[in-house]
């Protein structure tokens, strides 16, 4: 008769000591959610990259002009405004630093008389323009800096998302 093999006692590894126990169980707890937020930040890297999330609104101004001054009182700078963003913008507030100040004014036309109002601010709507002329929306400028046809005067608009764009408007006379 043989004699039986004596079994080998398993030699414990710190997986299965006990003291290990409470570790093993935090770390699959905590895998969870770390895996959650790995697939969230995917999905949201793919969503972003294939131009679905949008874009901020983002003006830009284009073909900005000042009238010439008939005098020392004030005078008008249009400008066309382009939001590229998918989300809309505001105007709130304009300045012309080589001037007494500047404000938005909208032209009403009531009874056949034309008065100005005061605006405290305009909308841009997402993926569109705003025109200003003199006969509707425009920028009045006080006190404007003697200046002739075809010199350059600095504007600074400012926008609720956007915020702060600068451009140089060219002085035309009325009617260009």
């Amino acid at each position: 008769m043989k004699a039986p093999t004596p079994t080998p006692t398993p030699t414990p590894t710190p997986a299965s000591t006990p003291a290990s126990a409470p570790l093993i169980r935090t770390a699959r707890a905590a895998l969870v959610p770390v895996v959650a937020c790995a697939v969230a930040l995917g999905g949201l890297t793919a969503w972003t990259a294939s131009g679905a999330a949008g874009r901020p609104a983002g003006v830009t101004v284009e073909d900005a002009r000042v009238l010439v001054p008939f005098g020392i009182e004030s005078t008008a700078a249009m400008v066309r405004l382009r939001n590229t963003g998918d989300e809309d913008d505001e105007l709130v507030g304009v300045d012309v630093p080589s001037a007494g100040g500047a404000m938005l004014s909208r032209t009403v036309v009531k009874n056949g008389a034309g008065t100005m109002r005061m605006v405290a601010s305009v909308p841009v709507p997402a993926r569109g323009r705003l025109e200003m002329s003199p006969h509707g929306l425009d920028i009045m400028v006080y006190r404007p800096p003697a200046v002739r046809v075809g010199e350059r005067l600095p504007l600074v608009l400012r926008f609720r998302k956007s915020g702060t764009v600068r451009a140089e408007a060219t002085v035309v006379r009325a009617g260009s």
